[in-house]
């Protein structure tokens, strides 16, 4: 039985004009965030400036997932590249987690022995980076959330909007009463926001490698849907996935009745799919039941057919 619905959409690929814009805006000032750091001796600013490093890395790689996943299916690759925004998204996501550990170490060594800081310099950028991590994290929700490539590079750009917050109150902190234990804090709080947002994004990047069902669709419920359709008999070998980011497929076998236009109901299948579950890429095998297996179903000899 032949495919269905095997054109490749592009799905929930990225509008790469909005990625480009969002680097330029982490580029530009982390090396101001850099320089301001070092003179205020803030640890804070210091790991904001880090992370708008591994933001900008975040975003290039994204940029180039998205490339990749343009190109049409050739040769082997029948999907096209479209799983390599996958992979960054795993990759981003394993670079939260490992700059978030990090960081908590030299955040917790920072709280144990606090340095100098200048609570003045650590709020002016830090207010001013939180404005301009904003407008990459806004640059970047243009782009598509729904692709989990574009996401990693949201939760970057996000958990150092809160690095920027962050480190301009414990400036004023530092500022207002001299506790320089809270520039450590500060950078020890964005920390736990970075595992988690790391962990949350390795997660579902993982579901997708290892082919589970797409979030909100459950197996046993499209194949009861498929099941209940008139003249179906039986449903087996039900495998629902995700190729990429908002691109779910479905394989199935499917018996019918004896005198069933085996090619009508396919059909008839393949709609009820894309419009009650949205799954437009469907593999339908239908063939009809074995006579024993009508026999046991129905309890009486099935139609003949000519």
């Amino acid at each position: 039985m032949e495919p269905v619905g095997h054109g490749h959409g592009h799905g929930s690929l990225a509008d790469p004009r909005w990625l480009w814009a969002a680097l330029a805006i982490n580029l530009g000032f982390m090396a101001l965030e850099v320089v301001a750091g070092l003179i205020a001796g803030s640890v804070a600013l210091i790991s904001d400036a880090a992370h708008m490093l591994t933001d900008a890395g975040a975003i290039a790689l994204a940029i180039g997932a998205a490339r990749l996943a343009r190109r049409p299916p050739t040769g082997s690759f029948t999907f096209g590249l479209r799983r390599s925004e996958i992979l960054s998204a795993q990759l981003n996501g394993a670079a939260l987690l490992v700059l978030g550990a990090l960081l908590a170490f030299e955040s917790v060594r920072r709280i144990a022995s606090a340095p100098e800081v200048e609570g003045a310099v650590v709020v002016v950028v830090g207010l001013a980076g939180a404005g301009a991590n904003g407008a990459a994290a806004w640059a970047l929700a243009r782009a598509n959330r729904a692709s989990l490539n574009v996401e990693g590079a949201f939760l970057h750009n996000l958990t150092d909007l809160y690095a920027s917050l962050a480190a301009a109150a414990a400036g004023a902190v530092v500022l207002l009463t001299g506790f320089t234990e809270a520039d450590g804090i500060a950078a020890l709080t964005v920390c736990g926001l970075m595992l988690y947002a790391g962990y949350g994004l390795t997660r579902d990047s993982s579901r997708v490698l290892m082919e589970a069902a797409p979030r909100g669709m459950e197996p046993e419920e499209i194949g009861r849907a498929l099941a209940a359709e008139p003249d179906v008999v039986d449903v087996h070998d039900l495998h629902v996935w995700e190729v990429s980011s908002g691109f779910p497929a479905l394989a199935a076998h499917v018996l019918v009745r004896a005198d069933e236009d085996c090619h009508a109901k396919r059909r008839e299948l393949a709609t009820l799919l894309g419009e009650r579950f949205g799954i437009a890429h469907t593999t339908l095998q239908v063939d009809h039941a074995p006579r024993r297996q009508l026999l046991g179903i129905e309890g009486r000899e099935p139609p003949v057919t000519k």
